[in-house]
Formats: structure tokens, C-alpha cells, sequence
């Protein structure tokens, strides 16, 4: 969906609300069960639709704990993807099989990662599969992957993504929130950009009394000489754009594709020709949209950027993080 405000659709705001206070009540009443699964779930989420760099933060989270020794598997709807059946991701998959998302986690961090619509049916598989000989031994805990919205499955901690465009954002369908800014108060974390210290100071000013995190996120451009064609199919590429002309690169063209956008050789063939006709002489794109273009040919250089997200004082953040976490549950009886 598009990252712009909508005003004239603001009369159809009540609606939103009063589907948001009705999925409240189901939740509340039990209609729509809360499921636990058996290790300690931790979700990383947002209230906008896309583009506050989730996936990053998971990568990032998930090497941190198992750097700490941890046993960790990611959880994912995997958007996109083309079965409804549970799976475990294979690296070397598609994203038409696991999503775009689920596959750059699990070629990134090399760990396990699950999809299904139903997060707590990716848990069970997690947890049905035998853990690694190296890691029988090592406390497990599960990363929800963009689940602030997805309560039908319990956590033990919430960390909660936002950046100014979501303070001062509105409800769907005018804005791109998917819940008021109340829904904050749900969040154990909130994770803002390192370069915004006056949100901070505005979430507590708010009320918010919590843990802030500040998240350092860096653009990894790898060296191209000349002009370039950039494009991605991502919630804001905005960001991306203007991350690479911040970066000093010459933009020659620059293509932006819906969200999750799924690449056919028609497109690879159009970004090529418009490159040429530019006098761009390499084609730029995410690390998502590298995911989604699979394995088609094409005769033109395709780069890559990566974006990377660090925890600013990491360790105390995980120790503020972890003493949230139940102890881990007693062993099964054989």
C-alpha cells in the first residue's frame, strides 16, 4: 500500500475503528483464541503498513541472541508465498515458496526459519524439529517476525518499530497506521532511529515509560562506476532513492514497483532498456527485490544493496530484553 496520506478518505476512518474495536472484543471475550507456544516468543512489529525495517531488526536480533548462546528460529507469515502449509524455509528456495521476507532472513542469519499463515503453527513445526547436535543444550526463544498486529499467538515481548512518519501518521484508509497510536501502551520496547532523539523525547512526554531503543541502520552500496538505474518494489522506496543520492551515487532512473512487487522477464527487460537509454551503466535494487528476481536472466549488472540495522548499546539492551522472558520451561518427561 501506498506510504501516502489519503484525506479524502478520512469519513471512512469510523469503519476502520469500529472493525479494530470489534477484533478488540473478539480477542478480549476469547472468540478469537490467544495460543501459547512452549519456548518464549519475542515479536518485532509496527503500526504502519511496511517500510519500517523489521527484517533488518529481525536479522539483527536473531545474530545477537545467538551470538548470547541462544537456540533461535524465526517466525513468519511469508507474504506472497503460494502454499497455505506450514513450511521451514529452505535457502535455497523462492520467494513464490516462502516469501520474500522469510528467504532473506534465513540466507542472512543461516538460522531456521518458519512460515505459515497461523504464526502458532509455524511454532509447532519449530518445535517438533529436532535442534541441532550444537544446540541441544542452549535456551530456545522464538522471534516473531512483524507480529504486533498478529495476537491470535501469545509473546513475551513486544518490540514496537516507529519513526516520525508513523508519530504523526493517521488511521487506515486515510493514513497507513493499522492501529492507533494507544496500541503503543502494548509494546515492551519501542525501537526508533538513532538519528531522532527529539521521538524519544516526545514518547515520553506522551506517557511511554518503557525501554527506547535506538536503532543505527546503514546502507551498504557496493562501488559502482558511472551512473545507475535504481529500482525496488518495497512499502517506501523513497527511502531507498534517497538513500542512494545521500550516498553520492548518480541516479541516472530510478523505478518504484508495488510493495513486494514479483518480477517477470518483461520487467527486468523494460528496467534494462530504460538503464540503456539513460547512460546508466548498472541496474540497483534491495536485497528483497534481489530475493523476489529469482533466477531471471538477464544481460545487464544487477547490484545489490544491503541495508544493515544495529542495536545501539546492544548488551543492555538484550539484558533489559531477556529479564522480560519466562524461565525456560522444564523438560518433557520421557
Amino acid at each position: 500500500m501506498s506510504q501516502q496520506s489519503r484525506p479524502m478518505l478520512l469519513p471512512l476512518v469510523p469503519l476502520y475503528r469500529l472493525a479494530l474495536a470489534a477484533r478488540e472484543l473478539r480477542l478480549r471475550s476469547g472468540l478469537e483464541p490467544v495460543r501459547r507456544l512452549r519456548y518464549p516468543v519475542i515479536s518485532i512489529g509496527n503500526l504502519s503498513t511496511g517500510g519500517s525495517g523489521k527484517t533488518p531488526l529481525t536479522i539483527a536480533l536473531a545474530k545477537a541472541l545467538t551470538q548470547r548462546g541462544f537456540q533461535v528460529d524465526v517466525l513468519s507469515r511469508g507474504y506472497g508465498r503460494k502454499s497455505s502449509l506450514p513450511a521451514r524455509v529452505r535457502p535455497d528456495g523462492t520467494a513464490n515458496e516462502f516469501g520474500d521476507e522469510p528467504l532473506l532472513i534465513a540466507r542472512e542469519t543461516g538460522l531456521p526459519v518458519y512460515v505459515a499463515r497461523q504464526r502458532f503453527d509455524a511454532g509447532q513445526l519449530a518445535e517438533a524439529d529436532p535442534p541441532a547436535s550444537s544446540s541441544e543444550n542452549k535456551p530456545r526463544v522464538h522471534i516473531l517476525d512483524d507480529g504486533f498486529q498478529h495476537r491470535q499467538l501469545h509473546r513475551d515481548a513486544n518490540i514496537l518499530l516507529l519513526d516520525r512518519r508513523g508519530w504523526f501518521d493517521r488511521l487506515l484508509p486515510a493514513g497507513n497506521l493499522r492501529e492507533p497510536l494507544t496500541a503503543i501502551h502494548r509494546a515492551t520496547v519501542i525501537a526508533i532511529p538513532a538519528d531522532d532523539p527529539q521521538l524519544g523525547s516526545d514518547l515520553k512526554a506522551w506517557g511511554w515509560t518503557g525501554p527506547i531503543w535506538r536503532l543505527r541502520r546503514t546502507m551498504d552500496i557496493p562501488p559502482i562506476d558511472g551512473p545507475i538505474a535504481a529500482f525496488c518494489g518495497i512499502a517506501r522506496p523513497d527511502q531507498f532513492f534517497d538513500g542512494l543520492k545521500a550516498a553520492g551515487l548518480h541516479l541516472a532512473a530510478c523505478t518504484a514497483f508495488p510493495d513486494h512487487h514479483r518480477y517477470t522477464p518483461r520487467d527486468l527487460a523494460d528496467l534494462t532498456s530504460r538503464a540503456r537509454a539513460a547512460g546508466a551503466t548498472a541496474l540497483l535494487t534491495t536485497q528483497k527485490d534481489q530475493v523476489r528476481l529469482g533466477v531471471i536472466p538477464c544481460d545487464f549488472s544487477i547490484q545489490t544493496a544491503s541495508l544493515t540495522t544495529e542495536i545501539v548499546h546492544l548488551d543492555e539492551a538484550l539484558n533489559a530484553l531477556l529479564a522480560q522472558l519466562p524461565p525456560p520451561p522444564a523438560p518433557r518427561p520421557l
